[in-house]
């Protein structure tokens, strides 16, 4: 009984496997007549009829459900809702083309700090320690007095320089941070 069940099965199989292997080699066959035509536009039009062939071919295999087993239950599908997300994406994606994306950073224009101390270099720059432990050095050779304690704001100035001053004067002096 075994060996009459095996039989059926095993024919079965091999005209599958033969029909499979037959099916490839005259896509593959197609293929190569695609490839062979010289005009641009006919080797596009070959290979989009072959693709549209071999689509149609995959999408009518996959409806058809295995004989051994049975079908599954159908379950509702979120389909419409998905579509819908997709459907909608490309459209925003597509309005906001082009469009700067404005990030908002919090960024402050002036700093106001109270000196900690104040050394002078050979050359007469300044190197000032603040109460907060940063430490600034001026850049330029300005004369600008200081001492420990004095209130001082530090603002951005043009090109990402950066300029030190007292509220009470009118002079300042350009500093780069280095600790």
């Amino acid at each position: 009984m075994r060996l009459s069940f095996a039989a059926p099965t095993s024919w079965i199989a091999l005209s599958t496997l033969l029909f499979s292997l037959n099916a490839s080699a005259g896509i593959e066959q197609q293929l190569s007549q695609c490839a062979a035509h010289q005009d641009k536009l006919d080797r596009l039009i070959c290979y989009d009829n072959l693709a549209a062939k071999v689509g149609y071919k995959s999408q009518a295999n996959s409806h058809v459900a295995p004989v051994s087993k049975p079908a599954p239950a159908a379950q509702p599908k979120p389909a419409p809702q998905a579509a819908a997300v997709v459907a909608s994406t490309p459209a925003a994606s597509e309005a906001s083309f082009g469009k700067v994306q404005k990030v908002e950073k919090v960024e402050l224009d002036k700093v106001n700090l109270t000196v900690a101390s104040v050394q002078k270099n050979a050359h007469g720059a300044l190197t000032i320690t603040f109460d907060n432990g940063q430490v600034w050095k001026q850049n330029d050779s300005r004369r600008f007095r200081l001492k420990a304690g004095d209130k001082v704001y530090i603002e951005k100035g043009a090109l990402g320089s950066f300029l030190l001053g007292k509220e009470d004067a009118n002079a300042t002096i350009r500093v780069k941070r280095i600790d």
